[in-house]
């Protein structure tokens, strides 16, 4: 990125295999327990910096607590909700969602249920796809 924040001299140094989502994941649902949307968007943007600037294990539990602590988080009540079938139900539900609307790529736009793009994409490729939405849905004016 233009602030150069991914570290990947230091992400070549780490001993611990590539970590998976579901651990994040979960802890970002956590989080979303105590605070709602802007707890979850803490912290998933704290696990980000854990992940790519400090270059953690972000599969790691010590570290997601870490990050929850960071972000001033109940502690206790997060690791209690981390590990809840509750917080495990609602991960396999947005996992099985993603799953219908066809996503297998993050990030990934939906639009009516039924239009979907994926990957990062310039403004005028999102605009063009936008419109052609528009128009399928007799949107936009002729």
């Amino acid at each position: 990125d233009d602030e150069h924040r991914i570290n990947a001299d230091l992400m070549e140094q780490r001993e611990f295999d590539y970590p998976h989502s579901i651990p994040g994941l979960l802890a970002c649902k956590a989080a979303e327990l105590q605070g709602g949307q802007d707890a979850h968007w803490k912290m998933f943007d704290r696990i980000q910096k854990a992940h790519l600037v400090e270059c953690l294990n972000i599969a790691d539990f010590e570290v997601l607590k870490m990050c929850a602590k960071d972000i001033g988080l109940d502690v206790e009540k997060w690791e209690k909700d981390y590990q809840s079938e509750e917080v495990f139900q609602s991960l396999a539900f947005d996992l099985e969602l993603a799953r219908h609307y066809g996503i297998n790529g993050v990030p990934t736009l939906v639009a009516n249920r039924r239009y979907g793009i994926v990957g990062a994409h310039k403004y005028e490729t999102l605009s063009a796809w936008l419109n052609k939405v528009r128009s399928e849905l007799g949107l936009l004016k002729p």
